[in-house]
């Protein structure tokens, strides 16, 4: 049976039974979360781990057509293959297997139909001028999948091995990204829990799957900057939760408030969080901000810190490393901190709110022209001619360099 194993801590909630009995703190700013799930939570019962050498490849007999590079819409077409794992308490893992891409067959019963055992992540391949296929830091992507499926019971995996299998599979889908810069095949791997049972527990079995779609330009005509709605009446993630886990469960209650802002004119939602409108992501991405400071004058980029709230994006900690590594030389200031809706409409109101980008796999950056807040329009920073501003643009140079394998660094892995 797998248990998932938790680590006590102390601080404000203490460990004697008269502390416990104290009321949980209302500030989220000084709310500690007492147990943590490790990321070996289910592996103590994996005789078996992921074994690469042992991969079955069954070619398509039957190979799709390839869409003109301008018709490609993410996420709508898939390539020839599919890689599938499968996985019990008995055995551990299975061999690996790349099959054609084809339904899953599962039983009205399945457990991931009825508690949401579901976790994914969403990475890219990219095909460099030489030619080569490479991932960028897939290790991050790994180490977030077993944290993901650790937390909700699911198994976890050796990530060098995982890794390896992607790679494999993403060279035998090679012909599904064009000859272009811009483009590039998703990569959507999904570990779903598998038993035939209603009763609440653990899962027995599950099935690690990775499919592809090859995706063109974000924004094929260029950078287009969007609007956006503070939303304060739903909550996207809240301490002690699964905000920082890619579960699948996380994503469908978002959907109503974004379909809200969109109906009065807004592209996409700004979550915030608590009495004090703390800011936290945009959408389905996370969030940063350039402004000046008020005192000093010097330039900070912010982002939300990991509190447990937010999405570990691998974009989000790129984008932090990189503006380290470049702009922390050119006097700017890089800060993980809580940072308030209130702040950044006083920040626009004194000209010092420089400009605002959401941040993530599908679209690298994507610029934010303005945010609707308590009836009025927080502005950020660019004029009405511009669609996205400089430091947006710079961002976007970097991590293309890196994922393209122009700039030759650790982060591209080569398959």
């Amino acid at each position: 049976m797998l248990r998932p194993l938790f680590t006590r801590c102390g601080g404000a909630f203490g460990a004697t039974a008269s502390q416990a009995a104290r009321p949980l703190l209302s500030s989220w700013q000084t709310t500690q979360r007492c147990y943590s799930v490790k990321p070996e939570a289910a592996s103590a019962s994996q005789p078996q781990d992921i074994d690469p050498s042992k991969l079955v490849v069954k070619h398509n007999s039957h190979p799709g057509s390839l869409k003109k590079p301008e018709d490609l819409i993410f996420g709508r077409n898939f390539t020839d293959h599919m890689l599938t794992i499968e996985w019990n308490k008995e055995t551990g893992w299975l061999a690996p297997h790349i099959v054609p891409y084809q339904n899953l067959s599962l039983d009205p019963a399945t457990c991931v139909f009825h508690y949401a055992f579901e976790c994914f992540e969403g990475m890219k391949a990219y095909k460099d001028k030489a030619g080569k296929i490479r991932l960028f830091r897939p290790d991050k992507n790994m180490e977030r999948f077993n944290k993901s499926a650790a937390r909700i019971a699911l198994p976890t995996f050796a990530p060098t091995a995982l890794t390896e299998l992607i790679a494999t599979f993403a060279k035998l889908e090679s012909r599904f990204i064009p000859d272009a810069r811009g483009y590039s095949l998703y990569l959507r791997p999904t570990m779903i829990g598998t038993q035939k049972t209603l009763g609440v527990g653990p899962p027995g079995s599950a099935l690690l799957y990775v499919i592809a779609s090859p995706v063109g330009p974000y924004y094929p005509t260029g950078f287009k900057a969007v609007s956006l709605e503070a939303t304060d009446y739903a909550v996207r993630a809240w301490p002690g939760g699964v905000g920082d886990k890619k579960l699948g469960a996380n994503y469908a209650p978002c959907i109503v408030p974004q379909r809200e802002a969109m109906s009065r004119g807004f592209q996409q939602n700004l979550w915030l969080f608590g009495d004090e409108e703390y800011v936290t992501e945009v959408g389905t991405m996370n969030f940063f901000v350039a402004i000046k400071n008020k005192e000093t004058g010097q330039k900070e980029l912010i982002t939300a810190p990991l509190d447990g709230t937010i999405l570990e994006g691998v974009t989000r900690d790129s984008v932090l490393a990189l503006a380290h590594e470049k702009l922390a030389a050119e006097g700017w200031k890089i800060e993980e901190r809580k940072y308030t809706m209130k702040e950044l409409d006083e920040a626009a109101n004194e000209g010092r709110l420089i400009e605002a980008f959401g941040a993530g796999t599908a679209a690298i950056v994507s610029p934010v022209r303005a945010i609707s807040w308590r009836g009025k329009l927080v502005h950020c920073g660019l004029k009405d001619h511009e669609e996205s501003g400089e430091l947006t643009m710079r961002v976007k140079g970097w991590m293309e360099a890196r994922q393209y394998g122009d700039d030759e660094h650790e982060w591209s892995y080569v398959c």
